[in-house]
């Protein structure tokens, strides 16, 4: 890629991202005066990685279908079209309890994190999270992308480190909340998957969300931290680098996961 087109690329991410602030404030202005917001915010996968970016958004809620008649379905994704996917195989397949929850804790160089896994409401994403945990697929990896105006969010779970990667499959949404409540969607301490702009997109990036996040309930949710979501705030209280040629913006504090790891289902 020239470097050229990706000084654009990162042009165009930077204005995208000021943009944002200022579209969700007059979208929460429009709806404090009762008129239904036009403007949301997506997880946008393009060549330089995984962005933020504003977008055109109605208010009809995406279908929620991770779970088939006969279990979940594992889309295969192409690896001789993005070197960055890591081949994984699939997890198992059948229908995953529907029931219960699980802790995942994830071991990080700032502390130890856990999490309350909403396996009841999302047993496909927890089923793929526990099998890609069990692979130590998350070893290592960095949390590539802190964002800190607009919405507040850490992106973590891609094992080349740049938001463009992922395993050799996708899967659909599950677990979405009311699509046009915005402000109550994520709050803080939620764990939700990051996706593309098209649907059945979900791979392994997740994202963090440390202070007010106003987004439309296209993502999954994965579940809530429970424990050290002051080492979270704390990484997003230090701000975040200058976007790079790719258009991510790293933490200023290094965030490395040494390892994650998934209880089985507790009912």
């Amino acid at each position: 890629m020239s470097s050229t087109i990706q000084r654009e690329r990162a042009a165009a991410r930077a204005r995208l991202e000021r943009q944002m602030a200022e579209k969700l404030e007059k979208a929460r202005q429009r709806r404090q005066r009762g008129v239904i917001a036009g403007a949301a915010a997506a997880v946008v996968l393009v060549a330089g990685g995984i962005i933020w970016a504003v977008a055109a958004g109605g208010d009809e809620k995406p279908a929620d279908t991770a779970t088939g008649d006969s279990g979940c379905v594992w889309t295969p994704e192409d690896l001789t079209a993005n070197p960055d996917l890591k081949d994984t195989g699939t997890p198992p397949a059948g229908v995953p309890p529907k029931k219960g929850t699980q802790t995942m804790t994830i071991d990080m160089n700032i502390g130890v994190v856990e999490v309350e896994v909403a396996t009841a409401a999302a047993p496909c994403t927890a089923r793929s999270m526990s099998y890609l945990a069990s692979k130590n697929y998350f070893d290592n990896t960095k949390c590539h992308r802190l964002v800190t105006e607009g919405i507040k969010v850490l992106q973590c779970g891609d094992p080349a480190g740049k938001g463009t990667g992922g395993p050799s499959y996708k899967m659909a949404e599950e677990n979405l909340p009311n699509y046009t409540e915005y402000e109550k969607n994520y709050p803080e301490g939620t764990i939700a998957m990051a996706k593309t702009q098209q649907p059945n997109s979900t791979g392994s990036q997740f994202f963090i969300v440390w202070g007010a996040t106003p987004l439309p309930g296209d993502y999954t949710i994965l579940g809530k931290i429970t424990k050290g979501l002051d080492l979270i705030k704390a990484v997003g209280a230090a701000g975040a680098k200058p976007a790079d040629e790719s258009g991510t913006t790293a933490p200023n504090t290094e965030v490395l996961i040494k390892t994650i790891r998934v209880t089985e289902p507790q009912a």
